[in-house]
């Protein structure tokens, strides 16, 4: 590995450290974006049994507020159960835009990481040229030199191919995700909305 990394100059050092960063990013990702985490299946239900028992208690509204971000929106439209059906949904839309803003985080970073690995690497082929033409001298060429040139121009784009295509891949299924995660979470709040305004059963 550490041959490669010689072989490849200096110019492999910022797609190493943007491999490492989509890394850690897809792997927290993968893990945040859990349906059983942002919106377990079945949640509303579960507080509208509570709900239909106990009525909109603080202690109700602490434990669904805990439950991840679906628990949040639920429990700002049942602290709001007892206002008219438009302050109820824009009190659950105002939290719902914090949420959505949290489920996205971090997938501009990988976005940007996908979009620039290919500069890096075409950063790192342009320098293996230079090198190659430097290599170049009135009594010849220098093999050394040249072969050197053409590994940093190899390694550094075959390199940023290599981090550009998992990252692109991974930021359009994580948009796709939260895109999916939202829906179902407007879905389970308009259902807590209609039961509270006795549009539902």
């Amino acid at each position: 590995m550490w041959s490669i990394i010689e072989a490849a100059g200096w110019p492999i050092w910022p797609l190493i450290i943007a491999s490492v960063t989509a890394l850690a990013l897809i792997l927290e990702r993968l893990w945040s974006l859990r349906q059983s985490v942002v919106a377990p299946r079945g949640m509303v239900d579960h507080v509208l049994v509570e709900f239909k028992h106990t009525g909109a208690t603080q202690d109700l509204l602490a434990r669904t507020a805990e439950q991840g971000p679906l628990g949040r929106i639920l429990a700002a439209g049942l602290a709001n159960v007892r206002s008219p059906r438009p302050v109820m949904k824009e009190a659950i839309e105002e939290v719902g835009r914090l949420v959505t803003h949290e489920l996205e985080r971090f997938l501009t970073t990988l976005g940007t990481i996908a979009a620039m690995a290919p500069l890096l690497g075409l950063f790192g082929t342009v320098i293996g040229m230079i090198e190659i033409f430097g290599s170049q001298s009135a009594s010849g060429s220098n093999p050394i030199e040249l072969a050197h040139g053409i590994s940093i121009a190899l390694y550094n784009t075959a390199m940023g191919l290599i981090v550009a295509i998992p990252s692109m891949i991974f930021y359009r299924h994580f948009r796709a995700k939260v895109d999916a995660l939202v829906i179902e979470m407007e879905q389970q709040a308009i259902k807590l909305v209609d039961f509270a305004h006795g549009e539902r059963k």
